[in-house]
């Protein structure tokens, strides 16, 4: 008999479902520990605390969907012993009651253990207390996921320790997406606990079901503005232990295509001092550059002119002069864009068509950079910027490190190395 088909001791609608509902919505906790150690009829009672299977109901409101064929005809029914419920809420006193009971540490009824509900709730005591009763390091969920991948928050350090010290693999791969918990840590910025599986033998260039590196997918993250110093370290990290800067994925994304996507500059130009490749396209054809201007409208408090300055410095070819007109579209409201990439030419010929593609809005925002490029329109540019053009083609992809080795003010090296200044000359 499967779980789905298998009747529990406490269905969704007995009074103790309901009132152990009530309890976890009102966080009350005394009651909780009354009814999961005190009022269940056996400590490895299995509690259905829902179940959408409106199949059962002939008086049921069916979905639109099921009518043209288009909805699923699973249901969601959520199963969950006594020990599941307290190591999830982090209540360790339930939790050495009911394994002191002799409850099972690795019964899963739902799917997860409750060594997998105390990781997902990063309560270190709970975890040590079922470790230490014998609780599986490595049980997998129903999902294919084992305890170490449901550490995903900071807070969780503890627990990820206290299951690699009782033999947990940390190279296991887990779930559809065959994520390392190294992965794990990586898409969610958490160095430590990549640290940690560094020192503990994990593989840094091991590839998850996408073709992604740990490296990877630490550059493909979307974190908060707040994470970027974390995930910069641990980027800094797996550099360290040989992560290779230039891997692609199953799309031919390299880590520099997916930092450039997010507009991050630090992180692109540590992948790029690392050998990570400028010029490299993706299986759309893509380069860094273009995810860079790609994504520049959306995230201008990311300072993406910051991004493409890297790029450009490192040898990056620049946008073919036809497409110039769809960059200026795109990302018209950041002039610093539009400026820093229009410098990288030595003669680009203005088009007064091009303002055409600029909201009346925008213009008026940025009205003297503007105006400074439709200056140009018929005129050339100053022999500074064709000097400037002239030694970055000499330099080529070391701009970056040769021009702060020149003899010349830091007002100068800036102005070489794509600084934008708010207009054009």
């Amino acid at each position: 008999m499967s779980v789905s088909d298998r009747l529990p001791d406490y269905p969704v609608n007995s009074d103790f479902v309901k009132k152990l509902k009530a309890a976890l919505e009102g966080r009350d906790e005394a009651r909780l520990k009354d009814l999961i150690c005190a009022d269940v009829r056996h400590v490895d009672a299995v509690i259905e605390l829902a179940n959408d299977d409106w199949m059962k109901d002939p008086s049921a409101q069916l979905p639109p969907g099921v009518l043209v064929g288009l909805w699923t005809l699973e249901y969601k029914r959520e199963l969950t012993t006594p020990l599941c419920i307290a190591a999830a809420q982090g209540h360790t006193a339930c939790v050495r009651h009911l394994l002191g009971r002799g409850a099972d540490p690795d019964a899963s009824p739902g799917g997860r253990g409750a060594l997998h509900e105390a990781c997902l709730g990063s309560h270190t005591a709970c975890a040590r207390l079922l470790l230490q009763h014998r609780a599986d390091p490595d049980l997998l969920s129903a999902e294919g996921l084992a305890p170490l991948h449901l550490c995903r928050t900071a807070a969780s350090l503890g627990c990820a320790q206290a299951l690699l010290e009782h033999g947990a693999s940390v190279q296991l791969e887990g779930g559809t997406s065959r994520d390392t918990p190294l992965h794990v840590a990586a898409q969610r910025g958490l160095d430590e606990h990549a640290r940690l599986y560094l020192n503990r033998g994990a593989r840094v260039d091991a590839r998850n079901g996408r073709g992604e590196t740990a490296l990877s997918a630490a550059c493909g993250a979307a974190l908060r503005p707040d994470e970027h110093a974390r995930c910069l370290r641990l980027c800094t990290l797996l550099l360290r232990h040989g992560a290779a800067a230039d891997t692609r994925d199953e799309d031919e994304r390299s880590p520099l295509h997916k930092a450039c996507g997010h507009a991050r500059p630090g992180l692109a130009r540590l992948l790029l001092l690392h050998g990570a490749d400028a010029r490299a396209l993706d299986y759309g054809g893509a380069s860094p550059l273009a995810r860079v201007l790609q994504t520049a409208a959306c995230a201008p408090e990311g300072e993406p002119q910051l991004t493409v300055q890297e790029l450009l410095n490192h040898g990056s070819p620049t946008v073919w002069p036809d497409a110039f007109p769809k960059v200026l579209k795109s990302c018209a409201a950041v002039p610093t864009v539009i400026e820093v990439l229009f410098n990288s030419y030595s003669q680009l010929r203005v088009s007064e068509s091009w303002k055409d593609v600029i909201p009346e809005e925008v213009f008026q925002m940025h009205q003297a950079f503007y105006q400074s490029l439709f200056a140009l329109a018929h005129t050339p540019r100053c022999l500074q910027h064709l000097c400037r053009c002239a030694i970055r083609k000499s330099f080529g992809r070391k701009c970056f490190s040769l021009v702060p080795l020149l003899p010349l003010p830091e007002s100068l090296q800036n102005y070489l190395l794509l600084e934008p200044e708010g207009v054009l000359h």
